[in-house]
């Protein structure tokens, strides 16, 4: 059973492809017939080819009936199941479970194999690049941070908002005009 939204879809897709192809040859007809016809005459030649186009399109496509869907489902049976009486783990039992080396993902690794882990960076020297992030030995005390804020906050930083330099950018814009006159 078919409802009316899906009978009303495929309609205007049916129409939408037959105005596409009555467009196309109405196009067509327009530019192989230019050389040979006026301009009243060729268009209404061009929309008269593309009209009747549209016509047989929407016919054709209307005799075709769509196929009901047909799915072929095997039949599925259910499997019989013996159910014994099985070996129950509850939770109230202690047991001891015991790992062997068959159950190990990967075997215990040697003393040969061991992943020896070096530190390189207590082989660097002074001159090195390398940002010691955690090194104890370069990490200031909260004392010396303290001295270093309050060091800034009393020489204050050359471009900070308590040195004026206003009256050096007017007096620079100044010499700046009258250069240019």
């Amino acid at each position: 059973m078919r409802g009316r939204r899906e009978e009303r879809i495929e309609a205007a897709v049916d129409h939408g492809a037959a105005a596409v192809l009555g467009g196309a040859v109405a196009y067509v007809g327009f530019e192989l017939l230019r050389e040979w016809l006026a301009l009243p005459q060729l268009a209404g030649a061009a929309a008269t080819a593309g009209a009747l186009t549209f016509l047989l399109a929407a016919r054709l496509l209307r005799r075709v009936q769509p196929q009901a869907a047909s799915f072929d489902f095997p039949v599925f049976r259910m499997a019989d199941l013996e159910l014994a009486e099985a070996d129950e783990l509850l939770l109230t039992e202690q047991v001891e479970l015991l790992l062997t080396d068959a159950d190990r993902l990967k075997p215990q690794r040697t003393a040969e194999e061991e992943l020896v882990l070096n530190d390189i960076l207590a082989k660097l020297g002074p001159e090195s690049s390398v940002v010691r992030l955690f090194d104890p030995a370069a990490t200031p005390t909260p004392g010396q941070l303290q001295s270093r804020v309050d060091q800034y906050l009393s020489e204050g930083s050359p471009g900070s908002p308590g040195s004026d330099a206003s009256q050096a950018l007017y007096d620079a814009l100044a010499e700046l005009r009258r250069s240019l006159r």
